[in-house]
């Protein structure tokens, strides 16, 4: 168990999101997520026939945003398998909006001034935050993968410079993979002031 032992507890509610990323054929690569809210009991709901059954969906929802090296959007496909009113599916077409917006900068804002309130799915928003941190794991890990075949002299700066304990450019994990990167006591090149990941998706 990861955690330590907890007190005795009644499990109620269960949140699972994943995603998946994928590199296509043509070039352009597919990133994917599911959030799916489940209960341990029964609960009414009048729109799913009078009752919600334990471990049956509350939430299941998908999308998969289809992007370039770039990170710009080419399409996008939400789709709601399992929601508490009849009326929530309606929304998911709205995030076609999303096509031509790149991930980056601002998209934190992009997302609420898009889709607060009543114009999204509060659900569906929320997977895009996850999904979007997936793209840059899949686009930057294929990226490593092919850096790795390289020395570590001739290693670029990794994308992802500065954005936790282990990669701040003066680690010894950064001294050791990515040389030209180091600014720690031996270092030359100035790599702090590069953004962090969290605020280019603010």
């Amino acid at each position: 168990m990861p955690l330590s032992a907890p007190a005795p507890r009644q499990l109620l509610h269960g949140r699972t999101v994943q995603c998946w990323g994928y590199q296509r054929e043509d070039g352009l690569w597919d990133i994917e997520g599911r959030l799916v809210d489940t209960k341990t009991y029964v609960f009414p709901n009048e729109d799913r026939g009078g009752a919600i059954q334990p471990g049956e969906p509350l939430h299941d929802m998908w999308i998969r945003l289809t992007v370039d090296n770039q990170f710009r959007i080419h399409d996008i496909e939400a789709r709601t398998d399992g929601s508490p009113f009849e009326l929530c599916p309606t929304i998911t077409g709205r995030y076609r909006e999303l096509i031509g917006v790149r991930i980056g900068p601002g998209w934190s804002l992009k997302l609420r001034e898009l889709f607060a309130g009543a114009a999204g799915c509060t659900h569906m928003t929320e997977l895009l935050g996850p999904v979007a941190t997936t793209m840059f794991q899949t686009l930057y890990g294929k990226r490593y993968d092919e850096d790795d075949a390289k020395t570590p002299e001739d290693r670029p700066p990794p994308p992802v410079l500065n954005t936790c304990h282990a990669l701040v450019s003066d680690s010894p994990v950064v001294k050791k993979r990515w040389p030209r990167a180091y600014t720690g006591p031996d270092g030359s090149s100035d790599t702090k002031n590069r953004p962090l990941l969290d605020d280019c998706l603010t």
